[in-house]
């Protein structure tokens, strides 16, 4: 059997996962792992993954040595929140190189048209083209969670009036200072604005998911538009990601809505807490510490939620591995689709196959 031939970009909170699942899957070889640190370089990816296996593998921070292997696929899970610009750029040299890319993020590429400039598209989908390579970008959220479950119900009905996919979570035990304090703000005083409520930030992240459901149901939004509302710690606490002083955003409410003839028809929702005792009045996860809900108003109308539970951690640590092997369990596809963005429009059932034990 010829093995598809895999490089692992990124070794954080999802990317440790990602190079799990490569390193024990038959059908895959991994032949080079990117780190961004010095202090994880030469180390084994074994080591990196969490295993207690040695693979012969030693990690890279020079990009130009995992293009140089021209693996089949990349598995990019490095941090882009922060680093946009430079994530961009990193994806357009592995495509133009003629490497397929199964990616995490940036999630607005999940269903990119309409949501991104041309100036930041174009460059992707010109390297796909150059390298007649292909990329896929999921995960759970952006991902399975709003996109493939909302799309599975939606082919059972005679008609959808509207659609809306809701993360119910705590992120309590969410480990990274970056995306808990730099880009969505909590622990942060109330006045100011971060980086994830920048006006048009939340439409950029999450548009790809309102715009991707419209696609699934045959139609072009006219707009897409955002609201939000933030709640304050009533004293002090910590959190994994660090302390949360009194009276800073410890609670987020958020909504991106995709419009057609002035109305709502596709909906991305949050509830963000920090303690399961804030906000009370907001809507409650169906399984403890979190729940991802699909609304759907039609006939039939649906609510479905989904658990997420792992012998090894919580809801948190569980969606870090759902991310990464929604990503790992689409390489085989990816390497086999037609150049250019593809999307869960365009790719097979991703099954598990492999998978079983």
């Amino acid at each position: 059997m010829t093995k598809t031939r895999v490089a692992v970009w990124g070794t954080g909170n999802v990317g440790q996962h990602a190079l799990a699942g490569v390193i024990t899957d038959p059908t895959m070889e991994l032949v080079g792992v990117w780190v961004s640190g010095a202090n994880k370089a030469g180390k084994d990816a074994g080591e990196l993954a969490g295993l207690a296996t040695t693979t012969g593998v030693a990690a890279t921070t020079d990009a130009t040595e995992i293009l140089a292997l021209k693996p089949d696929c990349v598995v990019y899970t490095a941090m882009t929140d922060n680093r946009l610009m430079e994530a961009i750029e990193d994806l357009r040299s592995i495509l133009a190189a003629g490497i397929n890319v199964a990616a995490s993020a940036p999630v607005f590429l999940q269903y990119p048209w309409g949501v991104l400039p041309d100036n930041m598209l174009e460059p992707i989908e010109a390297a796909a083209r150059e390298g007649n390579s292909s990329i896929f970008v999921g995960g759970i959220d952006p991902g399975f969670a709003n996109d493939l479950l909302p799309l599975a119900l939606m082919g059972t009905c005679q008609h959808v009036d509207q659609v809306r996919c809701i993360e119910i979570v705590d992120y309590a035990t969410y480990d990274s200072a970056t995306v808990m304090f730099d880009v969505m703000g909590f622990g942060r005083p109330m006045d100011e604005t971060p980086l994830l409520l920048q006006p048009g930030v939340l439409s950029l992240a999450w548009g790809s998911v309102v715009r991707q459901l419209a696609a699934g149901l045959g139609i072009e939004l006219d707009e897409v538009t955002e609201k939000y509302e933030k709640l304050s710690a009533p004293e002090d606490f910590d959190i994994s990601s660090g302390h949360i002083p009194a009276g800073t955003m410890a609670a987020l409410h958020f909504e991106v809505r995709g419009m057609k003839g002035g109305k709502v028809v596709t909906v991305l929702e949050h509830f963000t807490r920090l303690r399961e005792d804030l906000a009370p009045d907001w809507p409650q996860p169906a399984h403890e510490g979190g729940t991802y809900r699909v609304e759907i108003t039609g006939e039939p109308s649906y609510i479905l939620d989904l658990g997420s539970f792992s012998a090894h951690g919580d809801h948190n640590y569980a969606n870090l591995i759902a991310t990464a092997m929604r990503v790992v369990n689409a390489v085989p596809a990816v390497v086999a689709a037609d150049a250019g963005i593809r999307t869960t429009l365009d790719l097979p059932l991703i099954t598990g196959k492999g998978r079983a034990r």
